[in-house]
């Protein structure tokens, strides 16, 4: 540095011609001033002093050996240093210069240059800083003690425990023990890695501030990206704002915000959670993630889409909730279906399976070619079954099929069977107030390609269908009971009628009968709670 080589040379002339000198045995005020705060004192005991006069306006004070130096409440210590009046200056060497800020920070280097008036320290050579928290390594440093500042802008290094913090440049806020690293920002910990342009570091909470794209690993393989909020190392809580998102093995977990307590994932504002292992993507208003259990709870709209290869099931409800098998049933346990006797096998907890997903309040489920409705629901990745209740209600074309409780079958992800308990009710729509019906007991009807192929009732079996000559039109009403009545469909549109036993009936002629007045006991046409198109879902 251009004052190193200046003050190096007056230091050679000083120790080569005559001056006076003296060793300091008591306190020595330089570099007076009006203002006493700028004053700065040599303590004892002290090195040799010698004071040279330069011209009217500039004396030197040159100190070689142990040096003590006070302005105000700051202390610094070297081997040599040269003082000047006028520019109200000291420059300082050692193996060791040492800067004591009012116990807010301590600074070592090689080398100091000290303006006493701004109060302006520049250091070189092996800086290090701290605040008794973290330590600041750099090549060189702008320290201001006005402020409590330090500043580096040729790389920088801070360790903390076991947290390393580098960046190009930085910012070191010594009252507020709060550093703003920039340019090529790198966080490295045990847990985690942090890759940033920008990023604030708290020493003493050990809380990390997120101002800019941060792209965030932990050692699982689980990646966060965010542009605004902060993690604390100590009680382990974070928030992740504008837009994060957060990737793992298993799921990818974006929103608005998202915030983390221990194992808590709260995501926050246009929330969705896509679970690759699964094919299914949940979203909501606010989603909240166990990522110990992999447990989903979602609310405030949430809307569940299972994928498929071309007619993706949507399923909305009030609240939605996924999580393991294995957790809700126990692993060794055979969970045995009340209504059929079915039994579920054991889950092995590794399964990609073992999850089930549950829809409580205002059920609707959608694709191309089924419908379905309930106030709530279960399903379970095991047996591929979505179990409504309470007032369900199934649609297929213009096929509708309600009862006390309903499992809908599904095969790759395509419905496969339907089965009705308990005051089972199927109605076939053909016209404006033309329906073919079908009540009993219980109802099951089976899917080819997406559409209804066949429907058995049983147990105290009624029906009415609509007799149809070649050309379509209506020539009859058939009106009977049966034990068992089997109905067969052919594109889309019923082809014949077959009674099992103790069948008893009559057919009406189309005169004698009006459509409105043949309806079947507790007939509804529930159209308007039908889901008509994807889009309806998301309201």
């Amino acid at each position: 540095m251009k004052y190193l080589r200046i003050y190096s040379f007056l230091l050679i002339l000083v120790c080569s011609f005559a001056g006076f000198s003296a060793v300091a045995q008591q306190p020595v005020t330089l570099v007076p001033a009006t203002d006493s705060a700028e004053r700065v004192d040599i303590l004892p005991p002290t090195g040799k002093l010698t004071f040279q006069t330069l011209n009217d306006t500039t004396k030197l004070t040159i100190i070689v050996g142990t040096v003590k130096l006070k302005q105000g409440n700051t202390l610094f210590y070297c081997d040599s240093c040269v003082m000047n009046n006028n520019t109200r200056t000291f420059e300082a060497w050692g193996k060791q210069v040492h800067i004591n800020d009012s116990d807010t920070a301590n600074i070592y280097s090689n080398h100091l240059l000290y303006y006493t008036q701004k109060k302006l320290a520049y250091l070189d050579g092996n800086v290090k800083m701290t605040d008794g928290k973290g330590v600041l390594t750099t090549p060189n440093l702008e320290y201001d003690m006005e402020t409590n500042i330090g500043i580096y802008k040729n790389g920088g290094r801070v360790v903390n425990d076991k947290t390393v913090l580098t960046s190009r440049e930085g910012w070191y806020y010594a009252d507020l023990k709060d550093v703003y690293f920039k340019n090529d920002v790198k966080l490295k910990d045990p847990a985690y890695d942090i890759v940033t342009d920008s990023l604030l570091y708290n020493t003493e909470t050990k809380t990390t501030r997120f101002i800019a794209q941060t792209l965030i690993t932990d050692t699982s393989g689980r990646t966060i990206h965010t542009k605004d909020g902060f993690y604390n190392q100590e009680t382990k809580q974070a928030e992740f704002g504008r837009r994060p998102v957060i990737h793992d093995k298993k799921m990818t977990v974006t929103g608005n915000k998202i915030t983390q307590t221990d194992s808590i994932l709260t995501v926050e504002g246009n929330a969705v959670v896509v679970d690759t292992v699964q094919g299914t993507t949940i979203i909501g208003g606010i989603i909240y993630r166990n990522s110990k259990t992999d447990a989903v709870f979602a609310t405030r709209k949430p809307l569940m889409i299972v994928k498929q290869d071309n007619d993706s099931t949507f399923i909305a409800a009030d609240t939605l909730f996924t999580a393991r098998l294995t957790d809700k049933f126990g692993i060794d346990s055979l969970v045995v279906d009340t209504l059929t006797g079915r039994k579920i096998a054991a889950m092995d907890p590794k399964d990609s399976a073992n999850r089930y997903f549950e829809g409580y309040g205002h059920v609707r489920i959608f694709n191309d070619s089924l419908q379905a409705a309930g106030d709530s629901m279960f399903y379970s990745f095991k047996d591929s079954i979505f179990r409504l209740f309470k007032d369900p209600v199934v649609w297929a074309q213009d096929n509708q099929v309600t009862g006390d409780t309903i499992y809908l079958h599904t095969k790759n992800k395509k419905a496969d069977k339907v089965e009705a308990f308990e005051n089972g009710f199927m109605v076939n729509r053909l016209d404006n107030e033309v329906y073919n019906q079908i009540k009993s007991t219980r109802i099951d009807g089976w899917f080819v390609d997406g559409n209804i192929d066949s429907v058995r009732a049983k147990g105290f079996a009624e029906c009415i269908y609509y007799i149809q000559d070649e050309d379509s039109a209506y020539t009859g009403i058939n009106e009977s009971h049966a034990d068992i009545i089997d109905i067969y469909f052919a594109a889309k549109e019923l082809d014949k009628v077959v009674f099992r036993s103790s069948v008893t009936g009559t057919v009406w002629p189309m005169k004698q009968k009006s459509p409105g007045e043949m309806k079947l006991t507790n007939f509804k046409w529930l159209e308007e709670r039908r889901p008509k198109t994807k889009f309806e879902m998301y309201e």
